[in-house]
């Protein structure tokens, strides 16, 4: 039996299918180990050595593909033709030389599509394993590893509420920050653009006036109304006439077929997909046989699939679509690696596959590669010139008009930012000639700021700058968002407060390694180490001798010095010049304080140097904004019921709202998850609980209610979550009852073991993984071994990482809790005298185990 080892499941169905009986083929399910999240797996000191661990959810795993290496007489390890494939291939071959179950002979074969050609030729060309790519993921892997081991702890001791940072991740936040700045430091300009109106031989069309009082114009030059109405009234009055009509032919040549990132990018632009919702949906069209492999650099197509595309050009188009010659591809991406072919169908008969996203992105993927092969679009730029008799005023008109689509007939590529339209079809002009003027407007225009980045327009950014491979931005995009540094809307990344400080924190302590030129080298020393002609030691180690002293330093910093050296370095930011010359850096509260950045044990806010006397403060993010104490309150209006003012408010733990005044005021937080929050929701939130019914078995009511853990049902002194707020107010008596009942069953009648209020990293000191609990006398936070009270002004969901190390850390140093002895039973009465029995020694008083505390 020979055994074939790939990545999935599918993949794995497909491959048997075309090999035979002869051949087993297993599913590893992606990688089977990785270095374990804690200290030392990763030891500089002793030569980079690395641990390895198996997932526990690849046990079984391993185990089929160990018991089945052990029967089989040869090993064929066929997963991605890519470095994390390679890694896939040696972890499972050495796991099976460990565990004495490796074949004699073992073979790696590679394939770009698959088909059962492509499957059944690369069976006929095996190889060994190639240790060049092999080291490359090492040092990649043992790099990002010491980056984040080394500086996460860092931030969660110096800068609270940080979460984590990554040599990639870190940069890419950078970007999204860097943008948020130009933003901020924009300044709108105005200026105005005279247009008129004009029609030749009943057609109409616009002319623009490039010439003022024989001064050429820039865009800016009209930076007034004043001189635009003079502009407008020149032309109003002048009698223009065609001056020259310039005809000029151009060609637009098609793109070539998708790489990984300008597939993200286009089907960001097109589809409105994420780049990890791409890149799932090509995994799956590759897994079917349908494309190509999805992750390259590459934009050449294999011989056989140009003569293919070639030839259902022809099929489909007439002879002028298909060009004399095949057209050949460079990529102009940096760092780029040609060893793949680019992303195309693995046959250019077949023009739809699957349904939904997948048809759509199938189509887009079809189309390109077929373009990619085709005519180049001719087109006819037309720019016709106008002046008045004195020669001092210009008018310039242009159209662009396509002689023959080519390429255009079946795919244009899209842009983020489009240029002006110039598409639009001029009349018939010839020098002489006069145009009617039938209106003039001068229009009123503002320069724009940088947009934001979407997700097309980051990745190709992070692509131009040689940061990170095409192949991982889906991951690092998705991370920042997971992390809260950023969020997303209207389809444009906006940097969090928390993402913006870290930002900070990095610029100020770390520059050199979030800056981009150090990343990009970075990517050029591992490419450089897959190629072969470097040791991927010596690049790990001559990156270790200057950022392990320099995270040693940070460390030694104090929290306030930190913050000290934030605010300062933040100072335009946090505290931007006042209109009226005033201090920025003046209490606005008590008048005489100044104000400065401060670390808090949940994050960065700025306070008054008055503290405690003057208790001001504001977010961080709130640069010249109110404050969370003391700031002008938002009206919603009245309970039309009780006439009581509503106001929603800021607090230190967020948006709130208030019905009334005083010690009878009623309050309620605003859920985040409310995007339309007005008067109506604001005051069912107060109102709440809500009655949903009476339960038809019991007789007892059932409400619905949001707590400190969410939204949720109540009946009868049982639970159960929702999912959501609006859950809490649109659950009928029917779902009630079902959820009440399936939460009922989950315990399966007896007291189930708690679920955790969240799941947190792992404690750096005892490795084990922090939970935050449920208790019967509050949520605490535990590693499993130390029990950790959560002070009740912290919302249990909201714990990071760093407070609970720091909670944990202090029940550590307070020792073990003291054993209480039992207390001495009651005495009894009296009772009539017996006979005493001989005397025994009495046993020592044992203490029991102390309850955990929760």
């Amino acid at each position: 039996m020979q055994l074939v080892i790939v990545e999935s499941p599918a993949k794995a169905k497909t491959i048997e299918k075309y090999l035979g009986k002869d051949f087993k083929v297993l599913a590893s399910y992606g990688h089977v180990r990785d270095l374990p999240p804690k200290d030392g797996s990763v030891r500089p000191d002793e030569d980079f050595a690395m641990d390895w661990e198996v997932y526990r959810d690849k046990t079984s795993r391993m185990k089929e593909i160990t018991d089945a290496a052990k029967k089989a007489d040869r090993l064929i390890l066929a997963t991605d033709p890519d470095r994390e494939g390679e890694a896939i291939s040696w972890h499972v071959q050495e796991l099976l030389a460990k565990r004495k179950a490796l074949p004699k002979v073992v073979d790696r074969v590679t394939f770009n599509a698959i088909t059962k050609a492509a499957v059944t030729e690369a069976m006929t060309r095996p190889r060994g394993l190639d240790t060049d790519l092999i080291d490359a993921y090492l040092a990649r892997r043992a790099l990002d590893y010491l980056f984040g081991f080394t500086l996460s702890p860092v931030l969660w001791r110096k800068l609270p509420g940080a979460k984590s940072a990554g040599r990639v991740q870190s940069v890419a936040l950078r970007i999204i920050v860097d943008r948020e700045r130009e933003i901020e430091a924009f300044r709108a300009q105005e200026y105005w653009s005279v247009v008129a109106k004009m029609e030749q031989d009943g057609t109409e069309f616009d002319a623009r006036l490039v010439k003022f009082d024989g001064e050429k114009l820039d865009k800016l030059t009209l930076g007034n109304e004043g001189s635009a109405m003079a502009a407008k009234t020149a032309v109003e009055n002048g009698r223009f006439t065609i001056e020259d009509v310039e005809t000029k032919p151009q060609k637009r040549h098609p793109s070539p077929p998708f790489t990984t990132s300008t597939l993200q990018q286009e089907a960001s632009r097109k589809l409105g997909y994420s780049a990890s919702h791409t890149m799932r949906l090509a995994q799956n069209l590759y897994e079917a046989g349908a494309i190509t492999y999805m992750r390259t650099d590459g934009v050449q197509m294999d011989h056989s699939a140009i003569s293919a595309a070639r030839a259902a050009i022809s099929d489909r188009y007439n002879g002028h679509y298909l060009p004399e010659k095949p057209r050949h591809y460079a990529t102009k991406a940096k760092n780029a690696q040609e060893a793949h072919e680019a992303i195309r169908p693995t046959s250019f008969t077949q023009d739809k596959v699957g349904s939904g996203d997948e048809a759509k992105l199938y189509s887009l993927i079809f189309k390109r590669a077929m373009a990619s092969q085709m005519a180049s679009a001719s087109l006819e730029r037309t720019t016709v010139t106008m002046r008045d008799p004195t020669g001092r005023h210009e008018l310039r008109a242009t159209g662009q008009v396509v002689k023959f689509p080519g390429f255009l007939a079946v795919y244009e590529e899209s842009f983020d930012d489009a240029a002006d339209d110039e598409s639009g079809l001029l009349p018939v002009m010839k020098k002489g000639d006069s145009p009617v003027k039938k209106a003039v407007n001068a229009n009123q225009h503002f320069t724009q700021p940088p947009p934001r980045f979407s997700e097309a327009s980051l990745v190709k950014r992070l692509e131009e700058l040689g940061i990170g491979r095409p192949s991982t931005y889906a991951s690092t995009i998705q991370t920042l968002r997971d992390r809260d540094y950023v969020r997303m809307e209207k389809n444009r990344f906006f940097a969090e407060e928390s993402g913006r400080l870290l930002t900070a924190f990095l610029e100020r302590f770390f520059d050199r390694y979030v800056a981009y030129d150090f990343t990009a080298g970075m990517e050029d020393e591992l490419d450089i180490v897959s190629d072969g002609k470097a040791e991927y030691k010596a690049v790990l180690a001559n990156f270790w001798k200057d950022f392990k002293p320099k995270s040693d330093e940070v460390m030694e910093f104090k929290p306030s010095e930190v913050s000290e050296k934030l605010d300062e370095f933040l100072s335009d930011y946090l505290f931007p010049a006042k209109e009226d010359g005033g201090d920025p850096r003046l209490c606005p509260k008590c008048g005489e304080g100044r104000l400065a950045l401060r670390g808090g044990k949940y994050g960065a806010f700025i306070a008054c140097s008055n503290y405690p006397e003057c208790k001001f403060t504001r977010r961080f993010a709130q640069p010249g904004g109110e404050a969370d104490e003391g700031g002008e309150d938002e009206s919603m209006g009245n309970d039309p019921v009780t006439g009581l003012p509503v106001e929603r408010k800021t607090g230190r733990f967020g948006p709130y709202i208030q019905l009334g005044e005083g010690a009878d005021a009623k309050r309620a937080s605003i859920p985040k998850d409310l995007d339309d929050f007005d008067l109506e929701w604001a005051l069912k939130l107060l109102d709440l609980p809500r009655i949903v019914g009476t339960h038809p078995e019991t007789g007892k009511e059932i409400e619905a209610n949001i707590g400190r853990y969410g939204p949720y049902l109540r009946h009868d002194g049982k639970y159960a979550k929702l999912t959501s707020t609006r859950d809490v107010f649109d659950t009928g008596m029917n779902a009630a009852v079902t959820l009440l009942a399936e939460a009922a069953n989950r315990k399966g009648g007896t007291r189930a073991a708690a679920e955790p209020i969240k799941v947190l990293g792992k404690h750096p000191t005892t490795d084990a993984e922090m939970k935050v609990m449920p208790g019967r006398y509050g949520p605490y936070v535990t590693d499993g071994t130390n029990n950790a009270t959560i002070p009740k002004d912290v919302k249990p969901e909201d714990l990071t990482d760093q407070q609970a190390i720091e909670l944990i850390d202090a029940r550590i140093a307070k020792g073990p809790p003291k054993k209480k002895g039992r207390k001495a039973p009651a005495k009894k009465k009296a009772g009539p005298k017996k006979k005493p029995a001989a005397k025994k020694k009495a046993p020592a008083k044992k203490a029991p185990a102390t309850k955990a505390a929760e």
